[in-house]
């Protein structure tokens, strides 16, 4: 590698949101995020499917579909 030309690639503190911190190494230094995999929905198990707007029943109300008979 060439000296001088790359930028250093330091030890860097990870700090989330929702209080979660964790270690990495970057050229940027330390970072400041919103949501990590700790508070994420997705990878906490948190998440929820919700039918917000109604559609399903729209969907069953349009096509003429029987929930309970499949």
């Amino acid at each position: 590698m060439k000296p001088k030309i790359h930028p250093k690639y330091e030890t860097a503190k990870v700090s989330c949101a929702c209080g979660n911190t964790f270690t990495t190494r970057s050229t940027s230094g330390d970072i400041k995020i919103e949501i990590c995999s700790v508070c994420h929905p997705f990878y906490s198990g948190k998440q929820k499917l919700i039918d917000s707007a109604g559609r399903i029943e729209k969907f069953n109300r349009k096509y003429k579909r029987d929930v309970q008979k499949g």
